[in-house]
């Protein structure tokens, strides 16, 4: 029971900002890879080639670059949430006793979202690139007297992915391109966790940190088709990706009672397997006219490989599940519409909208992942002052439709004077309306 205990504490914060941070639509998938392809929603990220970020929204379009170019910016991201209605209550047995605390919102702090692209045609035929950047990440921090600290008050989860890419031109019509990509992903989680000798008393509740890391490889395939000149066809997939995320978990006691008691449950070790799921995206680029060029786009995600949370005992590999959660994470779609407009040839202007729907369902949405569907508004411009240099900006504003969180989770405490083992249930409910505002900003040198 002593294992299981912290085991929980891990399986919950782990599992839920992994996967949260990483879906494509109502989560912290981070989408800001390209700010050219920002300014229209990434509406065409599979077929419309720019610049060199096309190593990675679709490996193939490398080959339709007319030189070698480097492409480098990043994009600020400013999250605001509003929480209300937020109650939380604990259990001990003899029905649910209201949590004290406060519910201030906007937990999401500001961050900045760099990448690096590098794409070099050998021939007309033959292309080679390479990108550094972020796909995922997340980042909420409640303020220290959080309501719903039981459940989850911070959550930081970093990915940073390396991508080597090569791509063929058969002829005018057809291009293909493949990548390998390492990921490396790291972590750190708290929450406050009743104390097992004495939950009655919330100022003895134990600081619950979990820190893990993993790397992992993956891959990505690209097509285009370009049946006339004036339109343009591209499909993208992005391979799963398999962690063991393993570290430690650690626990401050301000009343002493388990460091004195049971000194072992305030540092473990843990393991949990993570598979990130497919990717597709399908997109068409059509050239209206000289000035005037249309996008489309739609993605595709597996998240129902997202089913549930299976932890086990990295020294007790043999055993039953250490805990088990149902997710019941649903595949989600993502929708977008763009344009792009030369308005003379220095200046093209660009705007879109995206649709993005979340995998998450009602009964099973966190504090750490409040999240719900999306609408996207972005605009932006490309400025090209000398033929080998460009200059991408870009402005999104996101809103989600208002959700509410309805949790629970349990732990297992001591009853003191009798050495049972009951548990504590411990709830949180709260309605959230979500928006952000994007900045971006890119350079691209052609050499």
């Amino acid at each position: 029971m002593q294992n299981k205990f912290n085991r929980i504490t891990w399986a919950v914060a782990i599992a839920a900002a992994a996967f949260a941070s990483q879906a494509n639509a109502g989560g912290y998938q981070i989408n800001e890879q390209s700010v050219s392809g920002q300014g229209y929603g990434h509406a065409g990220r599979s077929s419309n080639v720019n610049d060199a970020t096309i190593v990675f929204g679709n490996p193939a379009g490398m080959s339709f670059l007319d030189r070698a170019q480097l492409t480098a910016g990043g994009t600020y991201l400013n999250v605001n949430s509003r929480i209300r209605n937020a109650e939380a209550t604990r259990d001990f047995g003899a029905g649910p006793v209201p949590v004290e605390g406060t519910s201030e919102g906007d937990m999401v702090p500001g961050t900045l979202i760099p990448f690096a692209f590098y794409a070099h045609p050998v021939n007309e035929q033959l292309a080679f690139g390479f990108g550094v950047y972020a796909p995922f990440g997340s980042k909420t921090d409640y303020e220290d007297n959080f309501v719903g600290r039981n459940l989850g008050n911070y959550t930081e989860l970093r990915v940073i992915s390396a991508q080597p890419t090569v791509s063929y031109r058969f002829n005018d019509q057809w291009s293909i391109g493949a990548g390998i990509t390492y990921n490396r992903v790291d972590g750190e989680l708290r929450r406050q966790v009743a104390n097992p000798f004495n939950p009655v008393d919330p100022s003895a509740d134990l600081d619950a940190r979990i820190e893990g890391d993993d790397d992992g490889w993956g891959y990505n395939l690209g097509v285009i088709f370009q049946p006339v000149p004036e339109t343009t066809f591209g499909l993208t997939y992005r391979s799963k990706v398999s962690y063991t995320l393993t570290g430690d978990y650690r626990a401050t006691d301000p009343s002493g009672l388990v460091d004195m008691i049971a000194p072992e449950r305030l540092n473990r070790d843990a393991q949990l397997d993570l598979t990130t799921p497919e990717t597709i995206n399908f997109s068409i680029t059509q050239q209206m006219s000289d000035r005037l060029k249309l996008m489309a786009g739609a993605s595709w995600v597996r998240w129902s490989r997202f089913d549930e949370i299976r932890v086990t005992d990295p020294n007790d590999a043999d055993g039953p599940p250490i805990t088990f959660e149902q997710q019941d994470y649903s595949n989600a779609w993502a929708y977008a519409v763009g344009g792009e407009y030369q308005l003379n040839s220095q200046l093209a202007l660009r705007a879109g909208v995206t649709l993005d729907f979340t995998p998450t369902s009602d009964q099973y949405r966190s504090a750490r992942i409040p999240s719900d569907d999306r609408r996207i508004f972005s605009i932006g411009a490309g400025w090209t002052p000398m033929d080998n240099l460009t200059l991408d900006f870009a402005y999104s504003y996101l809103t989600e439709r208002s959700t509410r969180v309805d949790q629970e989770r349990g732990d297992s405490v001591f009853v003191p004077g009798t050495g049972l083992v009951e548990g504590v249930t411990s709830t949180y409910s709260a309605d959230y309306k979500n928006e952000a505002h994007g900045f971006g900003a890119q350079l691209t040198y052609r050499f």
